[in-house]
């Protein structure tokens, strides 16, 4: 009779190394022990959010200020207001924010911004000044006159780094993937005096050249010891 193979034990989340990761891409991953993989996602994410963020100017990741944005509405929630009609106008800016506390003076700019404020005045965060900032539409309007796609192709960029590091906070919160059949091998059941039938474990070569084990009838293995001589 065949034995299936043992369920694997449920798997438990790992909630700080999750949190973590979603900080600083692969800091979890390095706290779990996977250095290497923490270090390689680090490098690219970051890597491909800044280059995207040189490339637009350091001008394509903020939220735009509602008051002074079209009315949008939805057909169930009705017309929007405050922070849902900004997200509305921008929606880029959810993937953005997925890269962690890079995106998160666009956050604080969009929070502390006053839009009565006079815009030559001093910044709302003096350490950011428009670092972020939502630019004006005369700034935005000059970038987007060449004739090149350089400006969309950098937000793009952006949105692709956030959008990753959401599956680099998936793969440290349910951690590597492991095939369960390395992991939890087939074991036989125990055997019983007077079982006629019961399995034994022989021998079986694997592709590796090692041996794994495999189930055989009890009364084939005795017959087999019974011609090379054995009792």
């Amino acid at each position: 009779m065949a034995t299936p193979p043992l369920s694997p034990p449920a798997r438990k989340y790992d909630w700080p190394a999750a949190a973590l990761s979603y900080l600083l891409p692969g800091l979890g991953q390095v706290l779990q022990g996977r250095v290497g993989k923490g270090v390689m996602f680090f490098v690219c994410l970051y890597g491909l959010f800044f280059y995207g963020l040189w490339m637009g100017q350091r001008l394509n990741v903020w939220l735009p200020e509602p008051s002074k944005l079209p009315d949008i509405g939805l057909p169930i929630l009705g017309r929007l207001s405050g922070t849902p009609k900004a997200l509305a106008h921008r929606p880029q800016f959810l993937l953005q924010v997925g890269i962690g506390v890079a995106a998160w003076p666009s956050v604080v700019q969009y929070v502390a911004h006053d839009p009565a404020a006079d815009p030559a005045g001093p910044a709302a965060v003096p350490f950011l000044k428009d670092y972020m900032l939502a630019p004006s539409e005369t700034k935005l309007n000059d970038l987007q006159r060449p004739t090149t796609t350089t400006f969309e192709l950098a937000w793009v960029f952006t949105v692709i780094a956030g959008a990753l590091n959401l599956l680099v906070v998936y793969d440290a919160l349910a951690g590597p993937v492991v095939r369960d059949d390395e992991e939890y091998p087939p074991v036989a059941p125990p055997r019983r005096p007077g079982d006629a039938g019961a399995a034994v474990v022989a021998p079986r070569p694997n592709p590796d050249g090692e041996s794994a084990a495999a189930a055989v009838p009890e009364p084939a293995a005795a017959a087999t010891a019974k011609k090379a001589g054995g009792p």
